[in-house]
């Protein structure tokens, strides 16, 4: 039995408290045999997420539990034990906005965000789906083929779990995204990732406005939800109004719409949630998200504040999110939920190869850069990407100068030439055309027949056989191309790596998806209890602030 006698004779465990906010109206109630008081049981109480966490003195010593209760002090009179203050069970499910929950049907306010190239994969979204959490198929350069295949397993799968499926902006070719939205439309796919848009275009405004109707109480129901990923206000700001108008009528003249559509898409945004995309993997504008989550969020008060709508647009935060530190932080920023990327991409369920996975397990932050896209290459586009172990970045880098300074092939120095087709395509540029140009004659043929009377789209394509082709090859795992491969990260992966070091989680093989998500959320609770305690007086030390990942 716990006396005052043996607490006094406590090792110090480094707790303090601030005296002048002592509560004095209340005491706390129980046997002092369940007060901890030991370093070890102390962090075990403050780990107890579900159970509320009070913080009691007894002979000068500052104890913690999660049993017992609270009941009025009676005439002033404290006793021998203290009550110093309490705080409620932090459930990791009480983070961010709990429509977001009942949206989506999930059990956090957090989702994976979609990587291209099936990197974020069927067994990823199925994983996640499975346990209540929203993933986002990468559906980004994909076939149709292997899309309708995607949504296939991952409907059979998840039945009535969530998941979506991503639509990337295809502004070199439009019918890429027209046939991604025919195939959610035809399967009923009813959340849509909209990523790497510079505009609304018709086809993205097209699966909004076909799943509105209206229901027996004459409201409006949205069936086509939409989670806009952006890092620019302008865009964002479209994605927050309405449909334009003149993109309607286009819709309407086509026959895709109904008329009752086109007039209810006047009263509902585009987007039922915006992602704001900080320094991220793969597309990014490398924005510092404690800049620009608050002024998205200003952004969306503004529209709401126009528009009225009976639901407002929801801020999320992507882009650096990779511990529990960085997931707390978008919280109290005020993001409506979180969306981790690179992180997942090192984890067993992802699309990408062995070898990329175990670079990505030992990237640090620093081991990042920025290098022309393949898919915008020509407007000068970049994506973020790793730089340990590759040469991608550099050589994407030369080819995207050469690009610029010349106006076809022929113009290049022979030279120079000639490093391209023993480096880094490894084939001659006659050979490399000749695949383009086969390619084109299938997947679009106007533009073959542009790029043969045009000597400087015809040497962009040729550069882009290289940029298209080393981001499969990672996926692929080709051999002998390892130092082509590019990669797509961000510096949230060397966080993340910073945070499992010495933990179960430092080895890629021992990477689960729900894992993360689940130790992420957990810890950023957990970090919220430790602040809150802080915030109310409590002195803690750096062992009790510590959140690590501990195989469940």
């Amino acid at each position: 039995m716990t006396t005052v006698d043996t607490i006094i004779n406590k090792h110090d465990n480094g707790l303090g408290f601030s005296s002048h906010t002592y509560n004095h109206n209340l005491v706390w109630k129980g046997s002092l045999d369940c007060v901890a008081f030991e370093r070890t049981d102390i962090k075990t109480k403050l780990l107890a997420l579900d159970k509320p966490c009070y913080v009691v003195k007894v002979a000068g010593k500052v104890g913690v539990t999660n049993d017992g209760y609270l009941a009025p002090s009676e005439h002033g009179v404290l006793g021998q034990l203290e009550l110093l203050t309490s705080i409620a069970p932090i459930p990791s499910q009480q983070l961010g906005d709990p429509s977001f929950l009942s949206a989506y049907g999930v059990k956090y306010a957090y989702m994976t965000g979609a990587m291209a190239g099936g990197l974020a994969s069927v067994a990823m979204v199925i994983a996640l789906g499975r346990n209540k959490i929203l993933s986002s198929f990468g559906a980004g350069g994909l076939t149709p083929d292997t899309i309708e295949a995607a949504i296939n397993k991952i409907q059979q799968a998840l039945p009535h779990s969530p998941y979506a499926f991503n639509l990337i902006h295809s502004p070199n070719d439009m019918a890429v995204e027209r046939r991604a939205v025919d195939l959610y439309l035809r399967y009923g796919v009813k959340v849509v990732e909209a990523s790497a848009f510079l505009d609304l275009t018709p086809n993205i405004v097209y699966y909004r406005v076909a799943g509105l109707s209206l229901n027996d109480a004459n409201q409006i129901e949205i069936k086509n939800k939409v989670i806009a990923k952006i890092s620019r206000r302008e865009v964002a700001s479209k994605f927050m109004q309405p449909a334009p108008p003149r993109i309607l009528q286009e819709l309407l003249e086509q026959g895709l719409i109904t008329e009752l559509q086109a007039k209810l898409a006047a009263k509902v945004p585009m987007a039922d949630d915006i992602t704001v995309e900080a320094d991220s993997g793969g597309h990014t504008d490398n924005r510092p998200l404690v800049c620009l989550l608050p002024s998205m969020i200003a952004l969306r008060d503004e529209i709401q504040a126009q528009y009225h709508y009976p639901q407002a647009i929801r801020i999320g935060a992507a882009g650096g999110i990779a511990t529990p530190e960085s997931a707390l932080a978008a919280f109290m920023m005020g993001a409506a939920y979180v969306v981790t990327g690179s992180v997942n991409q090192a984890c067993v369920e992802s699309g990408a190869c062995e070898h990329t996975k175990k670079l990505l397990a030992q990237a640090e932050m620093a081991d990042v850069t920025m290098a022309p896209a393949g898919d915008m290459f020509e407007m000068g586009v970049k994506v973020q990407v790793l730089k340990r172990a590759t040469m991608f970045p550099m050589r994407a880098q030369k080819l995207y100068e050469l690009y610029r300074s010349y106006n076809s092939i022929e113009e290049i120095p022979l030279a120079e030439r000639e490093k391209l087709e023993k480096q880094v395509f490894r084939k001659t540029i006659a050979e490399v055309w000749e695949g383009t140009a086969a390619y084109l004659s299938q997947k679009n043929p106007e533009k073959l027949g542009k790029a043969v009377n045009n000597p400087k789209l015809k040497m962009a394509l040729i550069f882009r056989w290289y940029l298209g082709l080393s981001s499969r090859w990672s996926i692929g795992a080709e051999k002998g191309r390892e130092v082509d491969y590019q990669i797509w990260c961000g510096p949230a992966m060397g966080s993340f790596n910073d945070w499992v070091r010495g933990s179960y989680l430092a080895e890629a093989h021992n990477r689960h998806v729900v894992d993360v998500a689940d130790h992420i959320m957990t810890g950023a609770a957990f970090l919220y209890r430790i602040q809150s305690l802080k915030l109310q007086g409590m002195q803690i030390p750096d062992f009790y602030m510590q959140y690590r990942p501990v195989r469940s």
